[in-house]
């Protein structure tokens, strides 16, 4: 046996898609159903557990020789309850991944399975079965009866007098179901195969698969949680919004301050007329609004706080033992290949800005809520900085939180040729100060902190980088900031000019990948390789990794210009066309390139207990026998393929998850 390839169907009382794989699989009640398997690509068989089948002996065997690759479409979560399964009937012999001190938990090695999901994600296909299936249009379709079956034998079902009252189904309540559900599980099996025939042609490169099995180790690891600081958070959360909610009724008389189309109708009549009640629509109408609408307005937007719901996404989360696992998907980005973040949402956690965080978090661990009430205007917001101080290193171990300077600036340097930006990097590293200098032809000496010049700099810097203008700006604030709008396309013209090497770069791309795509060839540029081939547009990156997009072509936009389109995963999580063009193409390849930077230090550092990562930023977990300077020193190691990159990484330590 070399390759196994399976799916497998199993029951929990826990919500899956709430809690994550780890705490689903911790359930009293767990249990595997249905195991649908293939040897070598032979005929599909299917193991009735439910019905007193067991899994045949090689497969057991299979399943822990390290030797025999193991294949499922999110392979992750059928690693995760095997162990448990395998734990429940017989155990298995994990020696060899759990090293003495990790917490990687009693799983499977993941260094020999492989995950069909995250290889067509490498390709740009959707991150779901039926979804690659159709885009593939394979004979072989995933059946659409699965979500109903799912709901009637996978999930508790409702008590009622026309079933007896149960709380399960189980296949002898519904045969002809249960049959159906057998044949559902072997056809997984079967597209599972059909993709990766069809897929064969498009190895995914042996660096990304270490990359995987990195990744499953560092979620199978898991981030501890400070469940009592989670706990009373929750509490005080509810608190907190009830007297809000008081508060606004008292004021308005409305019967739901949550309800919009009541809230505008209470504004309109008090003479404050507004669309909307976003986030800064609403920013916006505080600028003038008298009293008492003003507090109205200040409360409710208190209440709509959302991010402290992080709070019991962590108490779903949470395993026995007090850790978050799960928390990353591999390659949740396929036009760049960065991670995703999953269940609490580790990428987009709320920042920190509070002085005295250490006295807010020990206010909220003692459950003070009226200390909380006198020394801060607003306990919702205290609560959302504190988010990240949830996650804390196990007694005796502390954090090192390490991350990359202006990775972004630093790539899309190096990649232009802009060499005046590469000789700040090697130098003083003031990049704002520096772009200021550059495009207004003043000294650097002379623009300050605090002066409007590095305010420009600033700007410029984060909203221009890829092909960005007036808008770019003002989506980035610069009206807020200060600048007026008559200063915008100044200031659009000024970065540009001092920065040509970036605009080439950007008209370059746009110009290879289109003739890459018309005719069919493979062209290079800034050392990188654009080709089509078997009808997808593929960017190789100086790493050797590639940028996929499926069928490309060219053709008039809306606005009756010649561009790039493909087919791809939308923001609103459908396929469709996608329009493209060089600089954002460009984004694409500077995102992807510091992706692999961030990597290849991950892979220096895999000896290390690596908790979580986030963008450019890495978070160990350790004793005091490891440093922060030594961390920061192989951070900054430049991969062999980026020569002439200037890398710099700093850090600090840490009792709790922070924002430096």
């Amino acid at each position: 046996m070399k390759r196994l390839i399976f799916d497998i169907e199993t029951f929990s009382n826990v919500d899956l898609a709430k809690s994550g794989v780890y705490r689903y699989c911790e359930a009293s009640d767990f249990e595997v159903l249905l195991f649908a398997y293939s040897i070598d690509g032979g005929e599909v068989r299917v193991v009735d557990l439910a019905n007193g089948e067991k899994i045949p002996t090689e497969i057991i065997n299979a399943l822990t020789d390290n030797s025999v690759e193991k294949w499922a479409f999110n392979a992750q979560f059928e690693r995760v309850c095997l162990s448990r399964h395998l734990r429940d009937h017989g155990g298995f012999n994990n020696s060899g991944y759990n090293v003495p001190h990790d917490t990687v938990g009693d799983y499977l090695n993941p260094a020999s399975w492989y995950c069909v999901m995250a290889w067509g994600a490498y390709l740009g296909l959707p991150m779901s079965l039926e979804g690659a299936g159709a885009v593939l249009k394979l004979e072989q379709q995933k059946l659409t009866t699965g979500d109903e079956l799912i709901r009637f034998f996978c999930k508790p079902c409702r008590p009622t007098a026309a079933n007896g009252k149960r709380t399960r189904n189980l296949p002898k309540h519904a045969e002809d179901k249960w049959e159906t559900f057998r044949d559902y599980c072997c056809r997984d099996v079967e597209t599972e195969l059909a993709i990766c025939n069809r897929l064969e042609k498009y190895p995914m490169p042996e660096t990304l698969w270490q990359e995987y099995h990195l990744d499953q180790k560092i979620n199978d690891r898991g981030f501890r949680l400070d469940m009592t600081l989670v706990r009373n958070a929750i509490a005080m959360d509810e608190q907190s919004k009830a007297q809000l909610n008081s508060l606004i009724q008292e004021l308005t008389e409305i019967d739901n301050p949550k309800s919009v189309q009541q809230m505008k109708a209470w504004l309109a009549d008090n003479g404050l007329e507004t669309d909307t009640l976003g986030k800064s629509a609403v920013a916006e109408l505080l600028k003038t609004a008298p009293e008492p609408l003003r507090q109205v307005l200040t409360s409710r937007q208190q209440l709509a706080k959302s991010s402290v719901s992080k709070y019991q996404a962590m108490q779903n989360v949470v395993c026995a033992d007090g850790r978050a696992r799960g928390m990353l998907q591999f390659y949740g980005a396929s036009r760049t290949g960065r991670w995703a973040g999953r269940l609490i949402q580790v990428q987009n956690l709320p920042q920190n800005h509070l002085l005295d965080l250490e006295d807010a978090r020990a206010f909220v661990r003692v459950g003070d809520f009226d200390a909380l009430e006198i020394f801060y205007p607003s306990v919702s917001d205290v609560l959302s900085q504190l988010i990240r101080t949830a996650f804390v290193p196990r007694p005796g171990y502390k954090f090192i939180v390490a991350d990359f300077s202006a990775i972004e600036a630093r790539v899309i340097a190096w990649l232009s040729g802009e060499t005046w930006r590469n000789e700040v990097f090697a130098s003083h590293g003031k990049i704002y100060e520096a772009s200021a200098s550059q495009m207004f032809n003043v000294p650097i000496e002379e623009i300050t902190k605090g002066s409007p010049l590095r305010q420009k700099g600033k700007i410029a810097e984060l909203a221009l980088g890829y092909g960005g203008s007036i808008g770019a700006l003002k989506n980035m604030g610069a009206l807020d900031m200060g600048l007026s709008e008559s200063e915008l396309q100044p200031l659009v013209n000024a970065w540009r000019n001092a920065n040509p090497n970036i605009t080439g770069f950007w008209n370059c791309v746009d110009r290879i990948s289109k003739k890459a795509v018309e005719e069919r060839a493979m062209y290079a540029t800034h050392g990188i390789t654009f080709s089509c081939e078997k009808g997808m547009l593929l960017i190789t990156l100086p790493s050797r990794r590639r940028l996929a997009y499926v069928k490309p072509r060219i053709a008039i936009n809306e606005k009756g210009f010649e561009c790039l389109m493909y087919n791809g995963v939308t923001d609103s999580k459908k396929w469709a066309t996608i329009e493209t063009y060089g600089a954002k193409l460009v984004e694409n390849i500077v995102q992807a390139v510091s992706r692999d930077i961030l990597t290849y230090a991950m892979q220096a550092l895999k000896h290390y207990f690596i908790v979580c990562h986030v963008h450019d930023e890495v978070v160990i977990e350790t004793d005091d026998n490891v440093s922060l300077d030594d961390v920061c020193r192989q951070m900054s190691q430049v991969p062999p393929w980026a020569d002439g990159l200037v890398l710099g990484a700093d850090g600090f330590e840490c009792s709790f998850y922070r924002k430096d």
